[in-house]
């Protein structure tokens, strides 16, 4: 078969944008004496320190000078169990900087070792902390956006995929009950992609990387004792050592049914043990990375003992451009049985149970924020930024719908994003619904509603490819 040299001369390259971007970081960390229960099965309400800082990173991007930016922050926060508090930190944001608000994606890294994030907790031990921690968060936003927005450059961002195998299938069932339980089921695979992305500015100077990942932070719970970003705090830091510094933002990928094997811990030692995992993982596929402005080129062929192809670095022209954004509400419908306000009240009021009592509080918040209707609107945000696609909601998908995404549009990258300006529950694939499993009981969204937002999303990506 005779073909000529140009026909080797292509290779499927890593997904590279141009375009002007800024990424700054601002530390977050709350105050140790904040109420930070997040268990159900915890006997401590407020912490004795911290494990370490946590962060508020920022990055913008715009097409040109005069564009209007996006602007996506990673925070190291557990979950909104409140619209109005998360609407509070957010349109800090689009007011501060004066954006539509179809631009802004604040993405929590649902740590469930942070601080409570509802100020009507302001009654428990530390409560009175939460509401000016909200104040210093949303501040802290805002100035971690416009510092990423004065330091901006002209650019790439570049991606790139590794692996790692922290996250596994937390779906296990329950050998003395038909029911399933939360934890490590080591007979089932979990998505082990790890989407990582390097921002680099003018002359290849290093802005920032990114790190998109789907893995509950779920390593420390009832007994731990410190305020911690979880495995995040670790993989951030071994990042930013093996990159002079820059900030790393992460990003919690579509987790759903994913966690650590091992978790329910209260030894930091084990989140950090995690963290460098990830982290170094995260390193791998940033070292296989072309410089700056290069793409790995066919050059020649070799006559040697065999017939030698030879791939080099070399500088080329093909970043792609563009900046695009939409914001979708879908009418995602609320099961029938999901009891109204009046109802869980009640049963608030005679529960004696600490994981009753804790339950029951997320279940009415949850309806407080849905009202006394049979839809929700399901806020999904899209973004188009050249070959790559962002894509963030309110939810806790299952990682189906990363996977779907990424499968029917091979030619993009695509970061997928949970915990997206706001949490109102799971979002569990339709068979599981027949299943007693916590991640199909405690969510208000009925079956079907995973299958929805895959199908909005993907003909959300289509118009944006088609328009670009």
């Amino acid at each position: 078969m005779n073909r000529p040299a140009s026909a080797l001369s292509t290779v499927a390259p890593s997904a590279r944008v141009s375009g002007i971007f800024g990424v700054a970081r601002r530390d977050v960390t709350p105050p140790h004496g904040i109420y930070f229960r997040n268990w159900g099965a915890a006997t401590r309400d407020v912490a004795t320190g911290v494990h370490r800082p946590f962060y508020a990173v920022a990055l913008t991007i715009r097409d040109g000078h005069g564009a209007d930016p996006i602007v996506l922050v990673g925070v190291d926060g557990g979950w909104w169990q409140s619209s109005d508090d998360e609407w509070f930190v957010r349109r800090g944001v689009i007011e501060g900087l004066g954006l539509d608000p179809a631009r802004v994606m604040i993405n929590l890294s649902h740590t469930h070792a942070g601080p409570s994030l509802v100020r009507d907790n302001d009654d428990r031990p530390g409560g009175h902390e939460i509401a000016p921690y909200l104040e210093t968060l949303r501040n802290e936003i805002v100035r971690a956006a416009q510092e990423a927005l004065d330091g901006e450059e002209e650019g790439e961002l570049r991606w790139a995929v590794g692996r790692s195998d922290l996250a596994t299938n937390r779906l296990r069932p329950d050998p003395e009950g038909n029911r399933f339980v939360t934890g490590y089921n080591p007979g089932t695979t979990a998505d082990d992609t790890v989407l990582v992305g390097r921002v680099t500015g003018s002359g290849g100077r290093a802005l920032g990387t990114i790190v998109n990942y789907a893995c509950h932070p779920t390593t420390l719970a009832w007994e731990n004792e410190l305020l911690s970003p979880d495995y995040i705090g670790a993989t951030r830091e071994t990042v930013q050592d093996a990159t002079d510094g820059v900030p790393c933002l992460f990003l919690l990928g579509a987790c759903g049914e994913l966690a650590p094997a091992h978790q329910y811990v209260g030894d930091v030692a084990v989140a950090d043990g995690h963290g460098r995992r990830l982290g170094l993982a995260a390193l791998a596929a940033l070292a296989a990375m072309p410089a700056p402005g290069h793409d790995l080129v066919f050059d020649r062929i070799v006559e040697s003992g065999a017939p030698l192809a030879v791939w080099l670095p070399k500088p080329t022209d093909r970043a792609s451009r563009g900046v695009d954004a939409v914001h979708l509400e879908l009418p995602l419908p609320i099961k029938r049985d999901y009891p109204p306000l009046s109802d869980i009240e009640a049963q608030l009021a005679a529960a004696t149970e600490g994981f009753q009592i804790e339950r029951l509080h997320r279940k009415a918040r949850l309806r407080r924020s849905l009202g006394d209707t049979d839809t929700y609107a399901f806020s999904t945000w899209v973004w188009r930024v050249g070959e790559v696609v962002f894509v963030g909601w309110p939810g806790e998908a299952f990682s189906s719908i990363q996977k779907t995404l990424r499968a029917t549009f091979p030619d993009l990258t695509i970061v997928v994003m949970n915990v997206v300006n706001g949490t109102i529950g799971y979002l569990p694939p339709a068979e599981l619904y027949d299943e007693d499993m916590y991640e199909v009981w405690q969510t208000p969204l009925d079956r079907g509603c995973l299958e929805t937002l895959t199908s909005a999303c993907t003909d959300a990506i289509e118009q944006l490819r088609d328009r670009a």
